[in-house]
């Protein structure tokens, strides 16, 4: 068991840093939609500041980076992120929506289940990349 949790370690620090990163996430996006703002801005803005969060989070503790950040690092960060954050998630919760919507009254559970879909997608789309791109000084291990 052992040897399997350090074979797979990496990937369990990105799922923590996920899970806590979503928290923030979901908790702002909701905090917004009960206050009146439209789900798509509302969400923009969540996924905004849990960026800031991951980048430090995956840097350090996923990934173990010990270099200094760089220009090029950034950049890859937030063209990876934003990409997976503001297209990939706005599509899946807006094709959630024209799906369910009109299934379920509550729009709220419609916004739940089309952000969670939405997180697994760029959950996958987000290690990938940033273990090829962007953290990739450590990345000796096979990507999955």
């Amino acid at each position: 068991m052992q040897k399997l949790i350090k074979k797979h370690a990496e990937k369990i620090r990105f799922g923590i840093v996920g899970i806590v990163n979503t928290a923030i996430d979901v908790a702002i996006l909701f905090t917004l939609r009960i206050f009146g703002l439209p789900a798509i801005p509302s969400n923009i803005i969540s996924t905004s500041v849990a960026l800031v969060f991951s980048f430090f989070a995956n840097k350090t503790f996923t990934f173990k980076g010990k270099d200094k950040i760089s220009s090029k690092q950034i950049i890859y960060f937030l063209i990876i992120t934003l990409f997976g954050l503001w297209v990939i998630q706005s599509v899946i919760i807006e094709g959630t929506n024209l799906l369910l919507g009109s299934w379920f009254t509550n729009k709220y559970f419609v916004l739940l289940i089309g952000k969670l879909f939405a997180t697994g997608a760029s959950l996958v789309w987000n290690y990938l990349l940033y273990r090829k791109f962007v953290f990739k000084n450590n990345t000796d291990a096979p990507l999955l």
